[in-house]
């Protein structure tokens, strides 16, 4: 199954899903502090929002494909087509581990091409205070841990919500 991403910078997240959860007609896939993302049926779309005091902004692209090996098949044809790209394996970035490849266009918006390999790793996996969680893990009512290598901290800073 492939779909297309859209991440939007939103100003203030429970606002922006109330909006698109009446829009879009379905709850988000999944709401963490600054980040939700609804999974649309019809037409095909994952809508990623970034909360971050200012919105009105698009934030990246994205091409969720089903698999990892899909984005190993689409970074060599990246480079076959002379596209530079940067390969990113294993990494956590919005909330869940994913294997991907990012390339620009002429304007400069930033496009990925992605397989999530974990939705919901455990070291994310604490509830949102204020929020609903939407997914079997965030509604334990025991928060995890996140494992001392890595922090949500950290994770974010290399995300693709940081730009």
């Amino acid at each position: 199954m492939s779909r297309v991403q859209l991440a939007i910078d939103v100003p203030e997240l429970n606002e922006a899903i109330h909006f698109y959860r009446r829009l879009l007609r379905t709850e988000p896939h999944k709401v963490r502090p600054g980040y939700a993302n609804f999974e649309v049926a019809d037409p095909p779309l994952k809508l990623v929002l970034v909360e971050n005091g200012r919105g009105g902004a698009l934030n990246h692209l994205g091409i969720e494909v089903g698999e990892a090996a899909e984005v190993a098949s689409e970074t060599r044809r990246l480079a076959a087509a002379g596209l530079a790209n940067e390969v990113e394996s294993q990494v956590v970035c919005c909330h869940a581990e994913q294997d991907k490849v990012w390339v620009r266009d002429p304007g400069g918006i930033r496009w990925e091409v992605y397989a999530i390999t974990d939705d919901n790793p455990d070291m994310l996996a604490a509830p949102v205070p204020d929020a609903v969680p939407t997914d079997a893990a965030a509604a334990s009512s025991e928060p995890r841990e996140a494992p001392a290598a890595v922090s949500r901290e950290a994770t974010q800073a290399v995300c693709c919500a940081s730009g």
